[in-house]
């Protein structure tokens, strides 16, 4: 379709040229007329006597307006459309510290699809994926980003009208960066910083000016979440126990003095100021305020509040109340669930998201994203976040949103049947498994690696018929992957899976059937299906290398390979060990001579297969690298 765009254009012509062949437009002056005005207000998209009108106050508006308006033209002659943006921020967060970096055109076409939706701001999170030249082991053969490739990132934004913000980390979640012997002088326990070193501060000043240098925003993300050993390793030989928010509040005012020199505006995530809220705490004065000496100790930073684990909106709306105390309003991160295992966790996804967004607009919050990490090997791919992606941006332009019209939207932006999506969801929520798998069973992925012979989850499974569960759902991925021809890939990669599974979520307990009845016919017919497994697995990981090399960096694969070819040779050993049995040189199979028990992990959770996105738990009952 050929358009012709006349009037305020002169802040979108570069991303209408990137956008036109996602379009499927043509940029004619012989085309069909829109007139485009730059102005404050709400973006419009409308078509009246054979003219388009497109309004809009920022450049991400009116892209997003620019797919309303072909999609509505598509089916209807007249139309006159009009939505209100509920939040100044609303992106995505894209996690490239788990084994996957996305490359450079992958994050391109992310901010494609992020600009048709009207997502504003992407996050790249990089612990030790970004290069810092005076430190040459830092993120060594990870796959980090050069300041080039980050510089182009953030071109091809701005072009879109997407604000790009450097996310890292300045204080914990550094294990893989400080994992070589340059660091040994400088952090606490193994993934966190020394706090007070002189050489922690020359190191995160080089770390700073690295990450801020390739984009144009002021705006950064420092991390700091999650840091519960705080003081508690060399920290506390050296100097003594200290409490943790007064080491934090040290630590961070050290950071924002590097901050400051370098001309950012640094945000944390939150949690480690959590234990200021609690009703006994100890930092809070007799009417319930944050005392004043605690507060004065903080520097100016924004705090993110991270939460996609509950379903409750008044949970996120008291979370809310509780940050104001400490004087402003926090940006809000929620989560599509990519990092379930294998597959995605919609129904969780959904389920907090909804609840969350209804509480963001309640409290008044004014920006949002949407974290898509990549948990323990990051085996789900990052393009099935799309669905969600759409979910959050209905919510940034409209108060209230239906399922069914993100389910509308999907298929012009995303380009996919959401409701096919969303039966990927069935991967994990099993029977056996809770509604929306609000505990988060990632039972394919534990059906998958555990050992066949050994079978730590088989009595999770017992009596579930989850081999029939995942033949069903075969065809349901098949029929998937012919009717959304643009992720014929990915639903390959899951009809496969589901294949795989049909086999092997039982073939433990079938085994051990087999054994305990001394019934031979039984276990060579166990022999024959091994060997399909196995031809299936191998398959399985073929086409997972193929969507992984398409859009990830090298770097990472050969974790999830090792995983791959663990499952293989454990198969071939299965089969040697079965063998033997049949043939009489073994009288008996010690691992199936072995009581079968609950897995009774830390992570199990009360109505699931397994909770816990930890390969090494999953495949032994040994200890897997110590």
């Amino acid at each position: 379709m050929q358009l012709y765009f006349k009037g305020d254009t002169s802040s979108i012509t570069d991303g209408l040229k990137l956008l036109s062949n996602r379009f499927n437009i043509q940029l004619s002056t012989d085309g069909y007329p829109i007139q485009v005005r730059n102005q404050q207000g709400p973006l419009r998209a409308a078509n009246k006597s054979g003219q388009g009108e497109i309004s809009f106050e920022k450049p991400i508006h009116f892209f997003r307006a620019l797919g309303l308006w072909l999609e509505h033209f598509q089916t209807i002659t007249e139309f006159d459309l009009t939505e209100n943006p509920q939040f100044t921020m609303s992106g995505v967060m894209l996690d490239a510290s788990r084994n996957a970096v996305p490359t450079v055109n992958e994050v391109e076409k992310l901010l494609q699809q992020m600009a048709v939706m009207g997502l504003d701001t992407l996050m790249l999170y990089t612990e030790d994926t970004y290069e810092v030249k005076e430190y040459p082991y830092f993120g060594y053969m990870r796959g980090r980003y050069t300041l080039e490739e980050l510089r182009a990132c953030d071109q091809y934004a701005a072009n879109l009208g997407i604000e790009m913000i450097p996310c890292i980390q300045t204080l914990g979640h550094l294990r893989e960066a400080l994992k070589w012997n340059y660091a040994q002088s400088f952090k606490d326990t193994d993934d966190i910083l020394l706090v007070d070193e002189p050489k922690t501060y020359e190191f995160l000043e080089s770390c700073l000016r690295a990450a801020s240098e390739p984009f144009r925003t002021k705006r950064i993300h420092i991390g700091m979440d999650e840091t519960f050993q705080l003081g508690l390793g060399k920290y506390l030989e050296k100097h003594g126990f200290e409490n943790h928010v007064d080491l934090m509040n040290r630590h961070l005012q050290k950071v924002v003095s590097i901050t400051d020199r370098l001309g950012l505006k640094p945000m944390i995530w939150s949690d480690m100021y959590f234990p200021l809220f609690a009703e006994n705490s100890p930092y809070k004065d007799d009417s319930g305020s944050i005392r004043k000496d605690i507060l004065e100790g903080i520097p100016d930073v924004e705090l993110v509040y991270w939460n996609y684990y509950r379903s409750e909106q008044e949970v996120y709306e008291q979370d809310f109340q509780n940050h104001k105390l400490l004087g402003s309003s926090p940006i809000f991160a929620g989560g599509a669930w990519t990092w379930n295992g294998l597959a995605p966790n919609y129904g969780k996804a959904i389920a907090t998201t909804e609840a969350a967004l209804a509480a963001c607009k309640q409290e008044g919050i004014k920006e949002i994203f949407v974290t898509l990490w990549g948990d323990n090997g990051a085996e789900t791919p990052f393009a099935a976040a799309s669905p969600i992606l759409q979910l959050f941006a209905e919510h940034t332009y409209q108060k209230e949103v239906s399922i069914e019209k993100v389910s509308e939207r999907f298929e012009f932006c995303g380009d996919g049947h959401f409701t096919d999506f969303m039966n990927l969801k069935l991967l994990d929520e099993t029977p056996g498994v809770m509604k929306d798998n609000m505990n988060s069973s990632m039972t394919s992925k534990v059906l998958l690696y555990q050992d066949s012979l050994i079978g730590l989850y088989d009595e999770n499974v017992r009596g579930l018929a989850l081999g029939e569960h995942y033949q069903q759902l075969v065809p349901v991925f098949e029929k998937a992957k012919q009717e959304n021809p643009a992720w014929e890939g990915l639903f390959d990669l899951y009809e496969q899976l589901a294949r795989v599974l049909a086999d092997k979520a039982e073939i433990g307990i079938n085994i051990l059937e087999a054994y305990r009845n001394s019934n031979y016919e039984q276990m060579k017919s166990i022999l024959i299906t091994m060997d399909r497994i196995q031809a299936n697995v191998d398959l399985l990981r073929k086409k997972h290398r193929d969507i992984w090399f398409a859009a990830y960096k090298p770097f990472g694969w050969e974790v999830i390979d090792i995983r791959y070819g663990g499952i293989l040779t454990r198969i071939d050993s299965v089969k040697y060990r079965i063998q033997e049995w049949l043939e009489g040189r073994i009288s008996r199979i010690e691992e199936l001579e072995e009581i079968r028990l609950r897995h009774d992990g830390p992570w199990e959770m009360v109505d699931g297969v397994a909770g816990g996105n930890v390969y090494h738990r999953i495949v032994t009952a040994g200890n897997f690298s110590l």
